[in-house]
């Protein structure tokens, strides 16, 4: 819960208190200052659809009708003068820090301090201040992301929240990966209703997770030389970690990373010997690749046994001729799917609570995880279609 405050000479003493809480993990605020009237009106009302958390403004007017389902944020550059309207405001933000001594600022619901960061005096400044309000707004001015990284490592454990300009969609994209957890807040001013839907997106914090079901080997068979890939990411993998591969759209295997130890060299945590290169592999919103099809910088999703996913980049996708084995088994709704693997000892599928399976040693009714899509598939997208692989 956001915290308000109370004024201690010019010191800010955190206290609890019952102001609007934003939604768990990350969030996003617009920047309405600067809109023109023929796109305001469609940035907030996407603002409104989306659920975005806050819209900043430096005119209260703004806010005017607006519904309490969004924080109305109200900027400052010079303390309130008497008689100001707040009814309409949740939160004001003033450009300094001395501000927040005025009495037209210290009774408005919540309160945060603007602060532009462009040197060390400035970075240290931003450090102290997210120690103690509620919330700071930080702008840099240097393209790096260092004094962020320093800002939220001096957030840790204080209660104070962060939010973070963002020049567009793609550094917002970024500004939320910063030291893992990222700034809790993102302020875009969007250009468009577009804008808007992405940002949207980006923020969003419900965690995806597969429904994974028990496969059941029918036949194993080496069927000769073919190409095989691995796939290198840009990420170190759990050891229940895998990604889905298959011959078929139909139904796909959880391949098992390279993270359990090998007698004869090292593990690589980072890879997956995913499968031969036809066969498709499972990535973000629900779209499928042939495995050929793969690049560095394209994203992957990696899925845990649990069926919990998260979205990693490759780095390397290594191409290599490689004997080949061929795994047949049954979902549980009677489809018979299939995967390629190379055939190895060292290549692994993951089982039922996460069991680590070597390919060459698996027989008729082992049981295997996987995911058994519901659509067929058209270049990777889900498509509701007859289609018939064998």
């Amino acid at each position: 819960m956001p915290e308000t405050t109370t004024i201690v000479t010019d010191r800010i003493t955190p206290l609890t208190a019952a102001a609007p809480a934003s939604r768990e993990g990350h969030f996003a605020w617009l920047d309405l200052r600067g809109i023109g009237a023929d796109a305001l009106a469609p940035i907030v009302q996407a603002a409104l659809h989306h659920r975005i958390d806050g819209l900043l403004s430096d005119d209260p007017a703004v806010f005017e009708g607006l519904p309490p389902t969004v924080r109305r944020i109200l900027v400052l550059d010079e303390p309130a003068v008497d008689g100001f309207p707040y009814d309409d405001v949740d939160l004001v933000v003033v450009n300094d820090r001395a501000h927040l001594t005025s009495p037209h600022v210290g009774h408005t619901p919540d309160r945060g301090v603007h602060v532009v960061v462009s040197d060390a005096p400035t970075l240290q400044e931003a450090c102290e201040v997210v120690r103690e309000v509620p919330w700071t707004l930080l702008t840099f001015t240097d393209p790096t992301k260092i004094p962020l990284e320093i800002v939220i490592a001096a957030a840790e454990n204080s209660g104070g929240r962060t939010v973070t300009t963002v020049t567009d969609v793609e550094d917002a994209g970024i500004v939320k990966l910063v030291l893992e957890h990222g700034s809790d807040g993102l302020l875009l001013a969007p250009r468009s209703a577009d804008d808007v839907v992405k940002v949207a997106r980006i923020v969003e914090h419900e965690a995806e997770k597969l429904e994974l079901c028990e496969l059941v080997v029918d036949a194993i068979e080496h069927i000769g030389i073919g190409d095989r890939a691995c796939i290198d990411t840009c990420s170190l993998l759990d050891k229940d970690e895998g990604c889905l591969v298959g011959s078929f759209s139909t139904g796909m295997f959880l391949s098992c990373s390279e993270t359990h130890p090998l007698p004869y060299m090292p593990t690589r945590p980072f890879r997956w010997n995913a499968a031969a290169v036809h066969s498709y592999v499972l990535g973000p919103e629900n779209r499928t690749r042939y495995v050929s099809e793969l690049k560095a910088g394209f994203p992957i999703l990696a899925v845990r046994s649990d069926g919990s996913v998260r979205e990693v980049r490759i780095g390397r996708v290594k191409i290599e001729k490689r004997p080949l084995l061929s795994i047949n088994a049954t979902t549980p709704d009677g489809r018979s799917i299939n995967v390629i693997t190379q055939d190895d000892w060292h290549v692994r599928l993951l089982g039922p609570g996460g069991s680590v399976n070597n390919v060459t040693e698996l027989r008729k009714g082992d049981r295997l995880l996987g995911y058994v899509p519901r659509e067929a598939r058209h270049v990777g997208l889900p498509i509701t279609e007859f289609c018939d692989e064998r």
